[in-house]
């Protein structure tokens, strides 16, 4: 299961925690466009139909089927930069 750094715990809380928001909120990754390599993350109000959940001190990450079997033994993280733009990255559990 795609395992969360306390990183990008924190940033998925605070994107996600807003209260404007349903209290589902989380991040979705799913497939890229066209079978593209590329993934698509965006904020989901809940989980579709056949995702996986991650779930880690109260952030939530959706999964898209296909998209959980490749991420199984990966490490989600997230930096922000001084501009605080965020940038997720994706990398085998050991790299972590």
């Amino acid at each position: 299961m795609l395992t969360l750094t306390s990183d990008a715990v924190q940033v998925i809380r605070t994107v996600t925690t807003n209260p404007e928001l349903p209290p589902e909120t989380g991040l979705r990754i799913e497939s890229g466009v066209n079978g593209s390599d590329a993934l698509r993350l965006s904020v989901a109000p809940a989980p579709e139909a056949g995702d996986q959940v991650v779930e880690e001190e109260g952030a939530r990450v959706y999964l898209e089927p296909q998209v959980a079997d490749l991420l199984e033994d990966k490490t989600l993280d997230a930096q922000v930069d001084p501009q605080g733009d965020v940038a997720f990255t994706i990398a085998d559990d050991e790299a972590v």
